[in-house]
């Protein structure tokens, strides 16, 4: 699935009462709705600007593990760079 920005009627970016952490949502024009919690946003933004400024790097793969050893405060589950670029 491709999302163009004319499929897009709104992203609304926000903490939610009662929480601690942003939440991005994006409705579509059929007014479907993905939300994205903030670990996800910052791993799509870490990639983008890998990419976009290293002067020859053009891919970057994450992929999710479990982490049996994990710094305080953070998920066990973590989106992790792989190898396997160019």
């Amino acid at each position: 699935m491709i999302l163009r920005n004319e499929d897009i009627r709104e992203v609304i970016a926000e903490i939610p009462e009662g929480h601690r952490h942003l939440r991005t949502t994006i409705v579509l024009q059929d007014g479907s709705e993905i939300t994205f919690q903030e670990a996800t946003i910052a791993n799509i933004v870490r990639a983008y600007i890998n990419i976009k400024t290293h002067p020859q790097r053009q891919r970057v793969v994450l992929r999710g593990r479990m982490l049996e050893d994990k710094k305080d405060g953070y998920a066990e589950w973590q989106l992790i760079e792989e190898g396997d670029h160019d």
